[in-house]
C-alpha cells in the first residue's frame, strides 16, 4: 500500500476525534517521519495546508528540544493556537467601525437626520448597507456579532406609558378596592365588565399556535378583509370576582350601551339572581370609556332601567382614563380566552361562542356564552327629561367616577 495511502487513512480516522492543535501535530509527525519531501506528500493526502503542517513540525521539534511546547506555544491554558494567532478582529484592524454602527442604532436623534436608515427598519442587512456606504467593509453577519458583542438584542415594543394620568389616579383605584371589599364581605355581588377586542368572523389567521398532525396547518384566507355577511363578533363580558364565574354575550350587531347592560341583564337572570337571591344592591366596576363610559348617558339610562326591573340599587365604579388594563375583567378572563382560543380561526359567531364557553382555569373558572343577535343602533339620544328621571346619586368623591343608581323598591 502506498505511503501516502496511509497517511489518508490515519488522518480519516484521527481527524474528528482530535482537536485543533493536536490535528497540527498528527500532520507534523506525518511530515518528519516521510522525511524529505513529507511536507508536500502529507498535504496532498490529508488536504492540509503546507503552513500548518510545517507549524506542526516547529512544535513537535520544539517538544524534542525542551520538553515543555506548551509553555514555549500556548500563552493561556486550553488554547490551541499561539498567543496572537488567528484572524484580527475586524473592530481591531477597522478602528471607527463599532462606533459608526453604534451611532446608527442609537435610539437618540444623534447622526445624520437625513440617512434613509433613520426611516427604515434597523435590520442587519440595512446596517451593513449603510456601514458599508460609510467605507466600512462588514457583511451583516459581523454587523450581528457585534452587536451581540455590544449587549444589544431584538425587542419589542413594550407597553408602560399610560398617557396623561389623573392626579385622582392612586385615590380612585383605592377607592375601588376599599368598595369592592366591603361588598364582597357583606356578600353583594361585585363584576367587572368590558368589552373584549372585537374580532372577524371567518377563516382569519388567529394569532398563536396549535397542536396538529404535522404538515396539515390549518389554512385560512390571506387577507383580512371583513366578510360582509358575517361581519365581526363584540363579545361583551361579565366577570363574578367572588364567584370566579363569567358570562360573555357575542352580539353581531353595535357594541352600544344598551348591549352591554342587556348583557348584564341576562347575566343576572341566568346566574346572577340564583347564586344571589338576597342581593338588593349591585356593585359594577367599569372602563372609562367605551360602550360603559362615564360620560355615556345611554348608559345610565339602561342601568336605570335595569335596576327598576330587578330592584337592585346598582353601584358603579369606573376606573380612570388609561387604565383600563387594571379592571378585573382583562386578566381573569379575556386573557384567558385569547390563550384558548389561540391559532383557531374564529369561523363562525357559533364557534366563538363555543370556544369562550370552553375556557377554563387553574383557579376554577367557569365560563357561560350566548349569541345576541339583536340590533343595536347606534347614535341613540337621551334627552334632558329622561336623563333626569333616573335616580342618581354621585358619591362625594369624583362623583363622575363613582355613583350609585337607585330602583324604586330600595
Amino acid at each position: 500500500m502506498a505511503i501516502d495511502s496511509v497517511v489518508k487513512q490515519r488522518w480519516e480516522v484521527m481527524r474528528e476525534a482530535l482537536d485543533e492543535r493536536q490535528r497540527r501535530l498528527l500532520v507534523g509527525v506525518e511530515a518528519k517521519v516521510l522525511g524529505r519531501g513529507g511536507v508536500a506528500a502529507v498535504a496532498l493526502a490529508t488536504g492540509v495546508s503546507r503552513t500548518t503542517i510545517r507549524a506542526g513540525l516547529s512544535e513537535i521539534e520544539a517538544i524534542g528540544q525542551t520538553g515543555q511546547a506548551a509553555q514555549q506555544t500556548h500563552a493561556l491554558p486550553g488554547r490551541t493556537r499561539q498567543a496572537g494567532a488567528g484572524r484580527k478582529k475586524i473592530e481591531l484592524k477597522d478602528a471607527t467601525l463599532l462606533p459608526d454602527l453604534l451611532a446608527l442604532v442609537d435610539a437618540t436623534t444623534r447622526g445624520d437626520p437625513e440617512s434613509p436608515l433613520r426611516w427604515t427598519c434597523k435590520s442587519l442587512r440595512n446596517l451593513a448597507d449603510e456601514l458599508k456606504a460609510k467605507g466600512h467593509a462588514v457583511s451583516h453577519v459581523v454587523v450581528g456579532k457585534l452587536l451581540k458583542s455590544q449587549n444589544y438584542s431584538l425587542q419589542s415594543n413594550v407597553k408602560a406609558i399610560e398617557g396623561n394620568q389623573s392626579p385622582d389616579r392612586n385615590a380612585q383605584f383605592e377607592h375601588i378596592n376599599s368598595r369592592v371589599a366591603a361588598a364582597l364581605e357583606a356578600g353583594v355581588p361585585v363584576i367587572s365588565v368590558d368589552t373584549k377586542k372585537k374580532e372577524l368572523v371567518g377563516a382569519y389567521k388567529n394569532a398563536g399556535q396549535q397542536w396538529l398532525p404535522g404538515g396539515e396547518p390549518v389554512k385560512v384566507k390571506v387577507h383580512d378583509f371583513i366578510d360582509k355577511e358575517l361581519g365581526r363578533a363584540n363579545p361583551y363580558g361579565v366577570y363574578d370576582i367572588g364567584a370566579d364565574e363569567a358570562w360573555v354575550g357575542v352580539g353581531t350587531d353595535h357594541d352600544t350601551s344598551a348591549f352591554a347592560v342587556q348583557t348584564i341583564r341576562r347575566w343576572w337572570l341566568s346566574m346572577g339572581q340564583e347564586r344571589y337571591p338576597q342581593a338588593r344592591r349591585l356593585l359594577i366596576t367599569a372602563d372609562g370609556g367605551g360602550s360603559n363610559g362615564h360620560r355615556v348617558r345611554l348608559w345610565k339610562l339602561e342601568l336605570s332601567r335595569l335596576a327598576q326591573e330587578t330592584g337592585l340599587d346598582i353601584e358603579v365604579h369606573h376606573f380612570p382614563p388609561g387604565t383600563s388594563k387594571w379592571n378585573k375583567i382583562e386578566h381573569r378572563l379575556f386573557s384567558f380566552i385569547t390563550m384558548n382560543w389561540r391559532g383557531r380561526p374564529l369561523i363562525s359567531h357559533e364557534v366563538i361562542v363555543s370556544l369562550i364557553a370552553g375556557t377554563k382555569t387553574r383557579s376554577g373558572l367557569s365560563v357561560r356564552a350566548e349569541l345576541d343577535s339583536a340590533e343595536y343602533p347606534k347614535g341613540q339620544v337621551v334627552c334632558d327629561e329622561d336623563f333626569a328621571a333616573i335616580k342618581l346619586e354621585r358619591h362625594e368623591f369624583h362623583g363622575d367616577w363613582n355613583y350609585c343608581i337607585r330602583s324604586d323598591l330600595n
